[in-house]
């Protein structure tokens, strides 16, 4: 991109129809701000739905007469994804738009309802379960797009330990766990892309990353949290890149977008680069199968 691409740029996105999980707060609530300024119907799919007509409130403060509405949805309890979809494909037969943008970040060691390591579980495992029980509804939209949303982090990982998912003989560590999952979203993303053109399948599926944003600013030592109120990029901007890859029309499947700015840290949506292993299609099948086999999802239409 040679230009500052803002969300004044956004498309019309009137006729619609767009999920955001995660939108009540951070990125998350800037995300659905964004679409819905450009005139999509957005569900904010969020664990506390008080939480998620709160946040209704504020963004029509923000967004006049936008269309919005909440529905529950845990990502780290399977059978809340189940339930979710369910509910969404019996109000709606058309997807538009799916932002896997929900993310659980370096928390202490714990387990998902279903027993899986909190990262893994509720940043891949829950989004991966999530996009395939969702898929007849994205097929059905002309041109639907996925976008999940990975982190810098997914390079500060040495990598998925396969035998050894939910650190149940390793020793733990927060930014490890953090990582391996994001690491995980673009072996997801680039895979899916990949699966849907072979099957010649109009939908894509894209990555992006916020950068260095102020959404947690509670989270890491007193130094950490020193920084982030000192040199993070505001929410707003932080959202760029997801709004991006979500809607401009340059946009194509398999694309990895972040801040264009120093190290990726902040600035404007910038096609960005991942660590080779992001897009080894050997590695992206074997976590394929694997999450498939967790999660029971298939993707009957891949």
């Amino acid at each position: 991109m040679t230009r500052k691409w803002t969300q004044a740029d956004m498309p019309s996105l009137r006729g619609q129809r767009a999920i955001v999980t995660g939108a009540n707060r951070g990125l998350g609530f800037e995300i659905t701000a964004g679409l819905a300024a450009a005139g999509a119907d957005v569900i904010l799919a969020c664990r506390d739905e008080r939480k998620a007509e709160t946040a209704i409130d504020a963004l029509r403060r923000r967004v006049p007469n936008a269309a919005l509405a909440a529905m529950s949805l845990d990502l780290a309890d399977l059978a809340s994804v189940r339930r979710f979809a369910q509910a969404f494909a019996g109000r709606h037969d058309r997807l538009d738009l799916l932002v896997n943008n929900a993310s659980a970040i370096m928390v202490p060691l714990q387990q998902t309802r279903d027993g899986f390591e909190m990262h893994l579980g509720s940043n891949h495992l829950g989004p991966y379960a999530l996009t395939g029980l969702l898929m007849p509804q994205l097929l059905a939209a002309p041109s639907a797009r996925i976008v999940n949303t990975s982190s810098m982090a997914h390079r500060l990982t040495p990598g998925i330990d396969f035998d050894d998912l939910h650190f149940e003989r390793t020793a733990y560590k927060e930014m490890d766990a953090y990582g391996r999952s994001k690491l995980a979203t673009l072996l997801f993303t680039f895979e899916l892309d990949r699966r849907l053109r072979k099957a010649a399948l109009p939908a894509r599926a894209v990555a992006a990353h916020p950068g260095y944003t102020a959404t947690n600013t509670d989270l890491g030592n007193w130094f950490m949290r020193l920084m982030t109120r000192l040199i993070a990029q505001p929410p707003a901007m932080g959202a760029l890149p997801a709004l991006y890859a979500a809607t401009a029309p340059a946009v194509q499947g398999g694309d990895y977008y972040g801040p264009g700015g120093f190290k990726e840290l902040g600035g404007y949506p910038a096609k960005v680069d991942c660590r080779p292993e992001a897009r080894d299609p050997q590695l992206a099948a074997r976590l394929w199968a694997v999450s498939e086999a967790l999660s029971g999802v298939t993707y009957a239409a891949l």
